[in-house]
């Protein structure tokens, strides 16, 4: 069990809207190298401040793990935009059995708790939030995951062009491995890398695809995929929002790696909402590129490097 030292901290509340913390420890699932807080001991810490999520779910069990981590008495500092979970916040602090302070700043609802000593609705919160095989999929997911309980649009109309694939590849931004257990079903494909930000989803496409030709990392690829390279093929669905705003650059960035990662004549297949300048970003890096699917508001594209 985890002592009562450093303070924690989740996710990158505004400095100018969150009291300050002194050396704290991230329990962010989407910041790699954070600590887990399911694994964080009952009673430990003596302070968090959250950004809380967005996801209603997601949210109360991030809020349930913070305030079973909390030593009572100690408080918790939960933030988030208005539009974006901040409304709520109040209520369900409340419903938790906590008193709370609310403030509203710069569009964001900032409430501040202390940890009751009971915490009201504990277990139905964490059980709501917890790792679940999605029938319907086949695959364990979580809330909070991108698109956690469903094959979403963009990925469906990739799976329906792949084609029979073979020897070493990666998935970028892999999820839960719906991309992932496609292209595992080739049986030339001999090693594939699975690679997302969030935690979450590496412990599910790992629950999901774990074997002999697997492997997988919790990374940031806006770092660097230099632990990569001589790829035959890479796939992804490239995010475009962080913190919630669009942000185009994110799949312009995811299609650099793939380019670094790739051996020459190896493919990247990609999918990606109409409205994004993505072939600007391809064209320089690709010998080849070809539009193969154009439907529902989504691009699917071939590239050879």
């Amino acid at each position: 069990m985890s002592k009562p030292s450093r303070p924690g901290i989740y996710g990158t509340p505004p400095p100018s809207l969150a009291p300050p913390l002194s050396n704290p420890t991230q329990f962010s699932p989407q910041m790699p190298g954070a600590e887990a807080l399911e694994m964080q001991g009952e009673a430990t810490l003596p302070q968090m401040v959250m950004l809380a999520p967005s996801g209603t779910i997601e949210r109360r069990y991030a809020i349930a793990l913070a305030l079973r981590a909390l030593v009572p008495g100690a408080a918790l500092t939960a933030l988030a935009p208005n539009d974006k979970g901040g409304a709520r916040l109040a209520g369900e602090l409340a419903a938790f059995g906590c008193t709370v302070a609310s403030a509203s700043r710069r569009h964001h609802r900032i409430c501040t708790a202390p940890r009751p000593r009971t915490i009201t609705g504990l277990d139905e919160a964490l059980a709501e939030g917890a790792p679940r095989l999605i029938a319907t999929l086949g695959l364990w997911s979580q809330p909070g995951i991108f698109s956690w309980d469903r094959i979403d649009t963009g990925s469906a109309l990739l799976l329906e062009q792949l084609p029979s694939l073979s020897g070493s590849g990666a998935d970028f931004g892999c999820g839960i491995g719906v991309l992932a257990r496609a292209a595992l079903a080739s049986p030339g494909v001999r090693r594939l890398t699975l690679i997302d930000i969030d935690r979450r989803a590496i412990d599910a496409a790992r629950r999901n695809l774990d074997g002999p030709r697997t492997e997988f990392l919790w990374a940031d690829l806006r770092g660097s995929a230099a632990m990569l390279s001589g790829l035959d093929f890479i796939l992804m669905n490239p995010p475009f929002h962080d913190g919630g705003a669009e942000d185009k650059a994110l799949g312009q960035m995811f299609i650099r790696r793939a380019a670094e990662a790739l051996r020459a004549g190896g493919t990247c297949w990609l999918t990606a909402n109409r409205h994004l300048p993505y072939e600007g970003a391809m064209k320089p890096l690709f010998s080849q590129m070809s539009l193969r699917l154009e439907a529902k508001g989504y691009k699917v594209y071939e590239a050879v490097k």
